[in-house]
């Protein structure tokens, strides 16, 4: 008797297409690496050290995890502490020990900033750009280096869905999550999409980004295998098909 293998085939493509069910885990932050002249120190919110506060206003610096974060999916909140200054929050994806200060040949990572208001050239908003070689400022809060100004070194790719020309607030806590893969970023604030960028992207460390702006804290940070790419409209039109198909032979068999 010739047996149906319709069925498990697709029940096969329904498991993969809906298998990602993993779980945030909390970020412990005490081993992560410095570069740039921050200060930050850790305290915990719902799990030891998953927590950052940056407290200098200075030239770029980072807090990143030194590990290859492709594949990731992270998550927490982020909140400027101060009414004072109105300057450069975000996040870093690829980045290697040190790509801020020039030393590395290979410098290729993505930068995600967000500034409060309009200053010395540069508007308010949210962006998305690729840094390919530093260092991005040379001294302080440098308003002609490349990464105050986005040209240069640092690429502008992208300018968010709907906080482009948008300023974070003082003391409002933004809930943020990210997820990185090799040739797709999605980049969510309070639950919206503000990036969705295909392209090939290097990996490396994610990290937390501060320019000229001070008391910021990163807060509650988790981590999880990221969600698949999503399954394009054409591969449930072939699973339907298959489907019917199914029913076909099944009804002729009877």
């Amino acid at each position: 008797m010739k047996t149906n293998q319709t069925f498990p085939v697709v029940s096969a493509i329904f498991t993969l297409a809906l298998s990602h069910t993993a779980s945030a885990a909390p970020v412990d932050l005490s081993s992560w690496l410095i570069d740039g002249a921050g200060s930050w120190s850790f305290n915990s919110t719902n799990a030891p050290n998953d927590s950052a506060d940056q407290a200098f206003n200075s030239i770029p610096t980072v807090l990143f995890n030194n590990v290859n974060s492709q594949g990731l999916s992270l998550a927490g909140t982020i909140e400027v502490q101060t009414t004072s200054d109105d300057d450069f929050i975000g996040f870093v994806l690829g980045y290697d020990d040190e790509d801020l200060f020039g030393t590395n040949a290979t410098t290729d990572y993505i930068l995600v900033d967000w500034k409060q208001t309009a200053q010395s050239g540069q508007p308010p908003g949210m962006r998305m750009s690729r840094v390919t070689g530093g260092p991005i400022a040379a001294h302080g809060t440098d308003t002609t280096g490349d990464a105050w100004t986005h040209t240069g070194l640092v690429n502008t790719i992208a300018t968010a869905a709907t906080l482009g020309n948008t300023g974070w607030e003082d003391h409002t806590q933004y809930l943020f999550e990210i997820i990185f893969n090799p040739n797709n970023i999605q980049v969510s604030v309070d639950g919206v999409e503000q990036f969705n960028v295909n392209g090939t992207f290097e990996n490396g460390s994610f990290g937390f980004y501060n320019f000229s702006q001070q008391n910021v804290r990163y807060a509650g940070i988790t981590e999880e295998i990221a969600p698949p790419v999503p399954v394009p409209a054409s591969f449930w039109l072939f699973t339907s098909g298959l489907i019917g198909l199914a029913g076909m032979r099944k009804k002729k068999a009877a």
